[in-house]
């Protein structure tokens, strides 16, 4: 049938989770195509919050099938806890999950390896998460990575020990203490639990399920920003988060894509290093992280926060192709007198509206439009004619900006607080 993409537009953490959870039973198949366990996609049901980081966030329904890609990296370590706790909630994920046979593994030494490179470069650290995510993707291009397929084979332990030979001679380079041996027996105890999981050759199930009629929602982590080739490198993650990765982390042709749904806050956030030139580094921008609980899912660090970036967001949704928008947490806005958006950049001694190429050495000044607030608790309201007009003037300014409809509308973390316009009917 078709693939709908759905993909976060700033630098992560815009509430896809939440939005794939209420679209998952529309679909046949979830299917989660890059990134590793660094993901946080936040669920809350009945008041219950449940927190994925390798899962696809439609496991809690019963239609979907949900598959992990062959672009995703998995610490096996942590998708057991995370499948564990799936199970004790009586998610039936036997019957709802599939791992890709050539989606890489995150050894023990990757971790070590990222915690070592990212204490040499001091006061130039990118911000890693430190789960290795980014030296099991650097195996996987140098072509000497381990996959989920590799544990079905008798080779496995010659496979491994040969990867992690080669991770202890690159350790000889850091100055940096370690013990591998409290880190690999749950590593191993997790891949025989790995092992009694559905492995499969996704890129076959997955055009399968398409030949069949079948309409596949493909979930992505991380955001736009932080792209591997366009975000704001070198702070940026190590896989292709954008709307042409789902083709490469699944295996399926960009002539079965349909819709592109972007995610994006009604304002903006970042963890971790890296430009961000809307950026409010004052009580306004604390005021917006106490109210929106910007702090991380996975890291629990608390995020940076700044106003709406449309420059940023027009980049978005011409590299992604998007058709349609979701906006998050605008009901964290609700007490403003008045909210800013960024029009466009001065840098360079000119106004553009375009991002620099190298946005981390390029003096910025952010052009803000000041916008009237709604001053009104959005979560009240259940239908779009309802909306106060102030808010809808917003979300107007915001449509005409990026040339883009807005779709559907998050007015509070849980899987009710969702409005919609009829845009989403084509979905």
């Amino acid at each position: 049938m078709h693939v709908d993409i759905l993909i976060g537009l700033q630098w992560g953490d815009e509430g896809k989770g939440k939005i794939v959870d209420y679209l998952a039973n529309k679909y046949d198949v979830i299917a989660r195509f890059q990134g590793g366990p660094n993901a946080g996609h936040t669920l809350v049901i009945d008041g219950v919050k449940t927190v994925l980081h390798t899962v696809p966030s439609g496991i809690m329904h019963d239609r979907p099938t949900n598959v992990i890609g062959n672009g995703v990296v998995i610490d096996p370590v942590t998708l057991r806890k995370e499948v564990e706790l799936l199970l004790s909630k009586n998610i039936d994920v036997n019957k709802r999950l599939f791992i890709s046979k050539k989606a890489h593994l995150i050894m023990p030494t990757h971790k070590v390896l990222d915690a070592a490179s990212e204490a040499a470069k001091g006061k130039a650290k990118i911000g890693s998460t430190l789960r290795g995510i980014s030296p099991t993707y650097m195996d996987k291009t140098g072509r000497n990575g381990l996959r989920v397929g590799d544990i079905l084979s008798s080779e496995f332990k010659n496979i491994y020990e040969r990867v992690r030979e080669k991770h202890l001679g690159l350790l000889k380079m850091y100055d940096f203490e370690f013990s591998l041996e409290e880190a690999e027996k749950p590593w191993f105890e997790a891949i025989e639990f790995l092992k009694g999981l559905n492995l499969i050759d996704s890129e076959y199930f997955l055009n399968n399920a398409l030949s069949k009629g079948q309409s596949i929602l493909a979930e992505g982590a991380q955001g736009t920003m932080l792209d591997i080739d366009f975000g704001t490198y070198p702070y940026v993650t190590s896989s292709n988060t954008i709307t042409s990765g789902a083709c490469n982390g699944l295996g399926i042709p960009p002539t079965k894509v349909k819709e592109v749904i972007g995610i994006a806050k009604a304002y903006c956030t970042r963890v971790g290093s890296g430009p961000f030139p809307t950026e409010l580094d004052n009580e306004v921008g604390e005021r917006i992280r106490q109210i929106g609980g910007e702090f991380g899912a996975t890291t629990g660090r608390a995020r940076r926060t700044g106003w709406i970036d449309l420059p940023a967001l027009k980049y978005g949704v011409m590299i992604n192709g998007v058709t349609q928008i979701a906006m998050t947490k605008a009901d964290v806005l609700n007490d403003f007198e008045s909210i800013e958006a960024c029009t466009a950049y001065e840098y360079d001694g000119q106004r553009s509206e375009q991002i620099p190429y190298d946005l981390c050495n390029t003096a910025i000044t952010p052009v803000y439009q000041q916008i009237k607030g709604w001053n009104t608790d959005l979560r009240k309201y259940s239908t779009y004619g309802e909306l106060p007009k102030e808010f809808t003037d917003y979300l107007s300014f915001v449509e005409d900006s990026l040339g883009v409809p807005v779709s559907m509308i998050s007015t509070g973390p849980e899987r009710e607080r969702l409005v919609f316009k009829d845009v989403l009917a084509s979905v």
